[in-house]
């Protein structure tokens, strides 16, 4: 998966992102975790071992780098899934991780991003 994603965003503060995985059974179900953090705060100190995992996959291709405030674009460019940093717990199977973007108190973006585990047994 090759994409890129452009919003133009102001972040000032009142970040929050919401996480949670799905595992595919029978429709995708919740699984695992649901967590939430703060944006700003994380950007400037990482204080969550889950959102650091998340972080590490897409930071190389952001321009998310730095803390609060942003003002211009916030972009994801050449972004592809890297299974190799998620923890070899997980069993095989379809998983979903949805991010939403919540600034202001408003839900202004949910991001999807599906893939498939295969446990090296």
């Amino acid at each position: 998966m090759n994409n890129t994603r452009m919003v133009q965003i102001c972040l000032k503060k009142d970040v929050l992102v919401k996480g949670q995985v799905f595992k595919r059974a029978n429709g995708y179900k919740p699984w695992l975790f649901t967590a939430s953090i703060d944006g700003c705060r994380f950007l400037k100190r990482p204080y969550s071992p889950i959102a650091i995992i998340v972080y590490k996959m897409f930071k190389k291709h952001t321009n998310l780098n730095h803390s609060c405030p942003y003002e211009d674009y916030v972009a994801v460019q050449n972004f592809n899934l890297n299974l190799n940093n998620l923890p070899h717990a997980l069993p095989t199977g379809d998983y979903l991780l949805q991010l939403d973007w919540i600034f202001s108190m408003k839900l202004q973006l949910t991001t999807k991003h599906y893939f498939e585990f295969v446990e090296d047994l």
